[in-house]
């Protein structure tokens, strides 16, 4: 696992190093993903550097590599878990291997397949490739978006990067756009859209896309997977045995490795099944949790009478809000964006807690988006019955509009007699239009959050609505939020993560499941649950899904209430923001009128990020922000 940065000129550049002195300042912005090595490589058109975190003690494993004579150069980060396969099959075919690399395979497979060697991958990555005889630059993200990739062309160069800020960090302030639309739907959705960033310079490579780029041409991007629900008629016995079978091969593939693999466990079933595969694989697996003093906010009990009946080890902590508001500037600068999850902050304290004792970690994040495991798809069941009011559900609706607020029903009526593609927008939606429109200075009315969900909205026509909404989720909240925190809140501590659950393999399954083996008997992930049948104690089988509840809600009314007042106080963002607007909010919340919590974690989230980005003098490098721990 590492980090990766570079750029193309237009022009073919000089001789001297100081292209090669950019790209390590590039590297300085993300050292955390790479602290055990680093490379460059500088061509007449095209400068790549390279951090590593050794995972895998693999001769090889340095980078920029290079192929065929040094025609072809390679800087990736990730893994494939198919290279052993892939280099099987490319060494049939004639291709000789210098190293035992994974980077090496992939590399030969460009050769190989070229456009098409990703359709071939099984794994994360981003990753990109100089044909130096060519002149071209292929760059490319695996299909869920576990791993990023920013990409910008400023001026007469072509920027790329893991990360953000590694771009970021080199633009002039008169090369930054700040991105108002973009301001707008991240105060829809806790996190900024992809492909947008605040800023307008810099766009994101979506989940299952590529990219070429030749000096002084227009890039050019390409989906090369798009996640979709294939539906297929089976007993439901098959399905259960398929799952089992593919998620206990993609566990084995994702404990490859030569240091010390770990898990994450909370109380639900997705780590749980992924605990107990993995402890098959390696009986000294250690397992990491962490939680809340605050009853209702903890499963730290649960986690160890999970790691107890399964026999491993487990090590928690537990984080307190001095803690969490001291680490919050550290967290923010990380994530590149802001990311108003309040589940991050405590994953930021997993990660740290796990790289105590691991370099890699698993987790059981995808599980809910690909089996169906959130309670809000049970929402098109109980509000069927509208189907049968359509020609007054108008009238209901206003009706519902002008009820008080907390009226018994009010939410119900206004849910129910609103379209799916108006109501739903993913597992958050914070604020809506109408107050955006109080608080946004510059709020521009033909940017609603619509205009991000409707092409998704128009690709599920022909799904029912429990499918539509987790397609709504696999690229929305999926890449947008879910692994944008699992990415930077690990990497931030120099861990790295894997996702078994997130295997093409596994949601090819996954999408064959359907509807009605999803969301069945009155719970969630139902084929799942009983594929985990026997693997996973008893105790969690049923549970209902928990998540990471974290305390906000009490700790806004208490020990963060000076604490968040001073942030909206002092923020620099009048020019965007009637910050009186956000201020009310706390009053309310703290007299309890009503629970803003979200909405007051977004904006100082949002807050913290302005003053690390946009007010500081200059951008943090890496290590000095690791300075301010």
């Amino acid at each position: 696992m590492c980090g990766i940065a570079g750029f193309v000129t237009d022009i073919e550049m000089g001789a001297g190093d100081q292209y090669k002195q950019q790209v390590m300042q590039m590297e300085k912005c993300y050292v955390h993903r790479g602290p055990d090595d680093n490379g460059e490589f500088i061509d007449t058109n095209v400068a790549m550097g390279f951090r590593r975190l050794s995972i895998i003690d693999l001769e090889g494993g340095h980078q920029p590599l290079s192929y065929d004579n040094q025609r072809y150069w390679i800087t990736f980060n990730g893994e494939i878990y198919n290279y052993i396969e892939l280099r099987e099959m490319l060494a049939k075919q004639g291709y000789e291997f210098q190293t035992d690399s994974d980077t090496e395979v992939l590399l030969a497979m460009y050769v190989r397949y070229g456009e098409e060697a990703v359709k071939h991958l099984r794994g994360m990555f981003d990753f990109v490739i100089w044909d130096t005889q060519e002149k071209v630059l292929f760059g490319a993200r695996d299909h869920f978006g576990i791993k990023p990739l920013y990409y910008a062309q400023v001026g007469d160069k072509f920027y790329y990067a893991s990360e953000n800020k590694a771009i970021y960090s080199q633009l002039q302030k008169d090369q930054r756009t700040f991105d108002k639309d973009a301001l707008q739907d991240y105060m829809t959705f806790q996190f900024v859209p992809e492909p947008e960033t605040l800023t307008k310079e810099i766009r994101m490579l979506q989940p299952g896309h590529y990219f070429i780029k030749r000096p002084g041409e227009d890039i050019q991007i390409k989906r090369y997977f798009y996640a979709q629900f294939k539906p297929v008629d089976r007993p439901e016995d098959e399905y259960v045995k398929k799952v089992r079978d593919v998620l206990i091969d993609s566990v084995k593939a994702h404990m490859r490795a030569d240091v010390p693999v770990g898990s994450f466990l909370s109380g639900g079933i997705d780590s749980s099944i992924v605990v107990a595969i993995a402890k098959d694989l390696n009986p000294n697996l250690e397992t990491i949790s962490v939680g809340f003093e605050r009853e209702g906010y903890s499963e730290l009990d649960v986690a160890q009478e999970t790691a107890d009946k399964l026999g491993v080890k487990n090590f928690s902590s537990v984080i307190t809000p001095e803690e969490f508001m001291k680490t919050f500037p550290h967290f923010v600068w990380s994530m590149d964006d802001p990311l108003a999850d309040p589940a991050a902050v405590p994953q930021y304290f997993l990660a740290k807690e796990a790289r105590k004792r691991v370099k890699v970690a698993l987790t059981g994040e995808g599980a809910d988006e690909l089996f169906g495991g959130y309670k809000i798809y049970h929402e098109p069941e109980s509000l069927k019955c509208f189907n049968y009011t359509k020609p007054i559900n108008g009238l209901l609706h206003k009706i519902a509009e002008i009820a008080p607020e907390g009226m018994k029903g009010k939410s119900f009526l206004m849910r129910g007699t609103t379209p799916l593609e108006k109501r739903y927008v993913g597992n958050a939606f914070i604020f809506d239009e109408e107050e955006k429109k109080q608080f946004i200075k510059d709020y521009n009315a033909d940017h609603s959050f619509d205009k991000i969900t409707a092409p998704l909205y128009r690709d599920s026509k022909d799904y029912d609505p429990i499918t539509r909404m987790q397609f709504i989720d696999i690229h929305q909240w999926l890449n947008g939020d879910l692994l944008r925190n699992a990415d930077r809140t690990t990497m931030a501590h120099s861990l790295e993560l894997r996702t078994p659950f997130l295997d093409v393999n596994v949601f090819k399954v996954a999408s064959e499941i359907p509807a009605k083996y999803r969301i069945a008997h009155g719970t969630t992930k139902y084929i799942l649950r009983q594929a985990a049948e026997g693997i996973v104690p008893a105790h969690v089988l049923h549970r209902p899904k928990l998540g990471f509840p974290v305390p906000i809600r009490f700790w806004l009314k208490n020990e963060m209430y000076d604490w968040a007042r001073q942030i909206i106080n002092d923020s620099q963002t009048d020019y965007l923001f009637n910050k009186q607007y956000f201020l009310q909010l706390l009053e309310d919340h703290r007299q309890d009128k009503r629970d803003n919590s979200r909405k007051l974690w977004t904006v100082l989230t949002f807050m913290m990020w302005h003053k690390l980005y946009v007010e500081a003098p200059h951008l943090m490098t890496s290590n000095e922000a690791a300075a301010t721990l």
